[in-house]
């Protein structure tokens, strides 16, 4: 599925076998990830905010750029310094025919995605004492059981995606002009399959047959 809206085809890259195997790997995914969050920015300045040296941040940059997903800023850089800007502003994958193709790179990419997903959670969580009162109120971490049919399941993605779309997207050159009280909000949906739950029909109708099961 396309990304909607007057921007979609100019912002939005979805990942073909060369992207999805350059993005394989976690540090480049938080790289493109700083990049579209906060701008424009150097090796050095991008290695300190992850932990890395300055030769892996540039190393992971170029293999980047060699793939389409940054590009050097020419406007910011000079000789002795090399600055970076993303070249999208969302990455889409939704193709389970490259997922099958590329089997190690889907899965490598995924883990990262879902791991940089567990961070902010947990940074946002380490800061949520100290944040004014209107914003600990707006957090939210809640879970739905629901019992779907995969048609309903991508009803209930579509329906989702077209809420969010409604409401102001972020980025670094669109944040002054955004209303007073305005910050970054993180809206993260994930929609898992539990595909190992016993489905109705497996369950015991006489409630007789159900003493002395064991429960988890």
């Amino acid at each position: 599925m396309r990304p909607d809206g007057p921007n979609a085809e100019e912002d939005s890259v979805v990942l073909d076998a060369k992207g999805l195997r350059a993005l394989a790997h976690p540090v480049r995914v938080q790289l493109v990830g700083l990049l579209r969050k906060y701008g424009p920015s150097t090796a050095t300045r991008l290695a300190e905010r992850l932990g890395v040296n300055s030769g892996t941040a540039s190393y992971h940059l170029r293999q980047l750029g060699a793939a389409g997903f940054v590009e050097e800023d020419t406007e910011r850089g000079n000789a002795r310094e090399r600055w970076w800007r993303s070249v999208h502003r969302t990455t889409w994958f939704n193709d389970p025919e490259l997922a099958e193709r590329e089997p190690e790179a889907a899965l490598a990419y995924q883990q990262s995605v879902a791991a940089i997903y567990t961070l902010r959670t947990q940074q946002t969580l380490n800061g949520l004492q100290t944040m004014p009162r209107a914003w600990r109120n707006t957090f939210d971490m809640s879970d739905w059981a629901l019992r779907l049919t995969p048609e309903e399941a991508a009803v209930l993605y579509r329906e989702l995606t077209e809420v969010i779309t409604r409401y102001r997207r972020d980025a670094p050159e669109t944040a002054a002009s955004a209303p007073e009280g305005a910050e970054r909000v993180a809206v993260i949906t994930q929609i898992l399959p539990e595909l190992d739950a016993p489905a109705a029909s497996s369950l015991p109708s006489d409630p007789q047959e159900a003493e002395g099961s064991p429960t988890s």
